[in-house]
């Protein structure tokens, strides 16, 4: 694994911590005449993990998907949640208390108190014994602590969207590259069996000639609210450092935490939230996980005043060089369809279900000299085997920036209300500099994606 220099001061020169504290536990158990007994946890013995196997993790953003992940990695027994960051008090308490419970249960004792708590992440990514961390921050906060993260020689499993523009996402494919990170994008609906099986199906001519990809995106119950009055900050909220890179604004209880995702500032509706998972399947059917669409047109329903601004209603359709269309609306039941010459398969999301033209396409086998995707051991599961193994998880961070620029281009074309062309290798707008304007965002200082 490639370290920062610096860490080698703290774990043994020339030494990783795994090797270090392997070491150690070798030295101590072989000390002749030394009064002490090395616990077999130490040595991965009955059953569990020795520490210097290992993965010290940090969760920045604490929330609810926060939690939902750092509860996900405290169940694999080869992880160690140390630390939570939070700019909510409430949250990052919950989170501590929630990991020191989960370990002190695993202890004879029946005591664990080893998890610290921050309300800035960069205190969290100055720590030299945290190998990897989850970033479940809103939106527009996923980029500039990626790239810190790169910087600090973290792995990272982040949450989709991978940024809340294309430049910025560009920048974390950059900085995961240089500083030889692995990275997760939280695009788990990719690592189900059935939509893995359905996109095998799709790439392998089941259902013909790929021709049409309809991803259903409906708006369920979120819908616009008017002008909302101005809050005093809760005491438990950084509200500065919850603002961040975004525009200064002023406090209003649903500018916050959940509803982040319908203000344009933060994120982009229900077009990159669930998106980011449908259109992601439609990328991955398509076999252009590494590239783009090269024309993007819709319309959308964006509210005129108060405090959400994101598309409440859309139309919008991508067309790629292969001939393939996109289109997606925000109706029908959420999920994904490909249409072919010779057929069609829907994948529900979520939960993978799967429908078809016809009951014995869902029963087809994959050859042995066809097309193969491989099965996930879980999003979670993956992440880790690949810290391990230094690999290329299931969503790494160009499979999460092609997925989460397709719902900045729909996005962009809606606001400004014509067709756009667009080049996937350039990742330029053609002949449009008002929607170029639009690739990476101004941030509010003293904040830099790099």
């Amino acid at each position: 694994m490639e370290r920062k220099k610096g860490r080698e001061d703290v774990r043994g020169k020339g030494l990783s911590r795994r090797q270090f504290l392997g070491r150690s536990a070798a030295v101590a158990a072989g000390a002749v005449g030394f009064p002490y007994i090395v616990p077999a946890s130490a040595l991965g013995l009955n059953g569990t993990v020795a520490p210097s196997n290992r993965i010290v993790m940090g969760c920045i953003g604490v929330g609810g998907q926060g939690t939902y992940n750092m509860t996900a990695f405290l169940g694999q027994p080869d992880a160690q949640v140390v630390a939570v960051c939070d700019v909510d008090t409430k949250h990052r308490a919950g989170a501590k208390e929630k990991v020191e419970q989960t370990y002190a249960a695993q202890k004879a004792d029946g005591s664990y108190k080893g998890c610290d708590e921050y309300g800035d992440f960069r205190e969290l990514l100055a720590r030299e014994d945290i190998d990897a961390v989850t970033i479940c921050t809103p939106d527009f906060w996923h980029p500039i602590v990626a790239v810190a993260a790169a910087k600090a020689g973290k792995d990272m499993y982040c949450e989709k969207p991978l940024a809340n523009s294309i430049g910025e996402g560009r920048a974390v494919c950059n900085a995961v590259a240089q500083y030889g990170r692995v990275f997760q994008t939280g695009s788990h609906e990719r690592s189900r069996d059935n939509a893995r099986y359905a996109c095998e199906l799709v790439r392998n001519g089941r259902i013909g000639k790929l021709h049409t990809i309809r991803c259903n995106l409906p708006i369920d119950n979120h819908a616009p609210i008017g002008p909302q009055p101005v809050m005093p900050v809760p005491e438990e909220l950084d509200y500065d450092m919850w603002l961040g890179p975004a525009p200064c604004a002023p406090y209003t209880e649903k500018r916050c935490h959940f509803y982040f995702r319908y203000i344009l500032d933060y994120s982009g509706g229900e077009v990159t939230d669930r998106g980011a998972h449908i259109i992601d399947l439609g990328q991955l059917g398509n076999k252009t996980d590494h590239t783009g669409p090269i024309s993007v047109e819709g319309t959308g329903d964006f509210p005129r005043d108060g405090l959400f601004n994101t598309a409440m209603g859309y139309h919008f359709e991508f067309e790629y060089a292969n001939g393939v269309r996109m289109i997606c609306e925000s109706s029908g039941t959420r999920g994904i369809k490909f249409e072919g010459t010779d057929g069609w398969i829907f994948i529900f999301i979520h939960g993978g279900n799967l429908s078809a033209s016809s009951p014995a396409l869902l029963k087809e086998i994959i050859g042995p000299n066809e097309e193969h995707l491989g099965r996930s051991p879980g999003h979670h599961r993956d992440f880790l085997n690949n810290v391990k193994l230094r690999g290329t998880t299931f969503a790494p961070p160009e499979v999460g920036h092609r997925t989460g620029s397709m719902c900045h281009l729909a996005n962009i074309a809606m606001k400004l209300g014509r067709k756009l062309r667009w080049d996937p290798d350039k990742e330029q707008f053609i002949g449009d500099e008002e929607a170029n304007r639009r690739i990476m965002p101004s941030l509010r200082a003293p904040w830099r994606v790099v």
